[in-house]
């Protein structure tokens, strides 16, 4: 019997997590620590970091490296968080115009 629910797979529809609200709700929260708390930390201003915790600003390397450190995940760990958030909405405001490309052969 197949189930009446459906997975929603299709990358237009899913929910696009910017790096700063991963880095809230995977990193912060857990260890119930402030934002404050973690600027002091790694020593950047507190505005900077609140503005990529709510999404206004993307994560920079000099950020990225930071973090990294303070976390022990790897270089680029949260640089990629960020490019996969960037990539999927540019495809989203590409709306179907990078489908009419056609790739050029070799």
């Amino acid at each position: 019997m197949m189930s009446r629910s459906s997975t929603i797979t299709n990358p237009d529809w899913l929910q696009n997590s910017h790096a700063g609200e991963l880095l809230r709700s995977e990193f912060l929260e857990p260890l119930e620590m402030t934002p404050d708390a973690l600027a002091e930390a790694i020593e950047v201003p507190t505005a900077s970091l609140k503005a990529v915790i709510e999404g206004s600003r993307p994560i920079d390397a000099e950020l990225d490296l930071r973090l990294g450190r303070y976390f022990r995940m790897s270089e680029g760990f949260f640089l990629r968080l960020q490019d996969q958030y960037e990539l999927l909405e540019a495809k989203r405001a590409l709306n179907g115009r990078l489908d009419r490309i056609v790739p050029r052969a070799a």
